[in-house]
């Protein structure tokens, strides 16, 4: 199989990364279900595609419930007849110096960057582990290769992902149920990521990094096509997606 006539799940797929890759994999001919929080925005995509001859559906989801990502798996189970991958792409980014104490803002990225992605794998694994295939792709971040000052929390939930990645590949490998994993390392992406930011300080020094060296998010999605585009025996599990021009 590849990207062709594959049906895949897609969180945090409003903006940025997620509605790239949705795109640009329905333009492939993929079957995409879209899960975001903003259902405008999510119709609007969906018709955009449509539009351009693609197939895709959505359903309002907030990852930080495990029944809404649930619902959208089975709604691609229902719609298109089956589930070949799932793409946790749903992230936040508000940075900050720790000592700055926005303990909230902790706690949230725990449940979207952290715990958002443990449901989307709990939502999938059962399906992956019956049928014997699957792909779960995520995206981590640069923030969880190396340690950046302000980005703690981030780092810390990103460095989690890296972790269950590797760990379910591994699993995967010695339980003969054929689950590839993708880790995606991004670093500076052009996507609402920055709006998150609530730190004044942090977010002029984000806006001024970003506006000299950020690149598209298509740059992204064209790696998520690679490698869902791979046949079923080669599991290219981790990218590092750098603008040229940042050091």
């Amino acid at each position: 199989m590849t990207v062709k006539n594959k049906v895949i799940v897609i969180t945090g797929a409003s903006s940025g990364m997620g509605e790239a890759s949705a795109k640009l994999l329905a333009q492939n001919g993929a079957k995409v279900v879209l899960g975001a929080r903003r259902e405008d925005r999510l119709a609007a995509i969906v018709k955009d595609i449509e539009d351009a001859g693609g197939t895709a559906a959505y359903r309002v989801t907030d990852v930080t419930k495990q029944e809404d990502v649930t619902a959208l798996v089975q709604l691609a189970q229902d719609k298109f007849g089956g589930l070949d991958v799932i793409f946790n792409n749903a992230g936040i980014m508000p940075s900050s110096p720790m000592s700055a104490l926005h303990t909230k803002e902790w706690d949230t990225m725990i449940d979207i960057n952290l715990r958002g992605v443990l449901h989307g794998i709990a939502a999938v694994m059962p399906i992956f582990t019956a049928q014997k295939h699957g792909q779960i792709i995520t995206t981590s971040s640069v923030a969880g290769i190396k340690s950046f000052a302000g980005a703690g929390v981030y780092g810390a939930t990103k460095f989690a992902v890296r972790n269950l990645m590797e760990v379910i590949r591994m699993e995967s490998a010695e339980e003969g149920t054929n689950i590839r994993t993708v880790s995606l390392y991004p670093a500076a992406i052009n996507t609402e990521l920055l709006h998150t930011i609530t730190d004044e300080d942090t977010k002029k020094g984000m806006d001024t990094f970003y506006k000299q060296v950020g690149i598209s998010p298509e740059a992204v999605a064209k790696v998520v096509n690679f490698a869902i585009d791979q046949p079923e025996d080669v599991n290219v599990n981790e990218f590092t997606i750098y603008p040229t021009k940042q050091a």
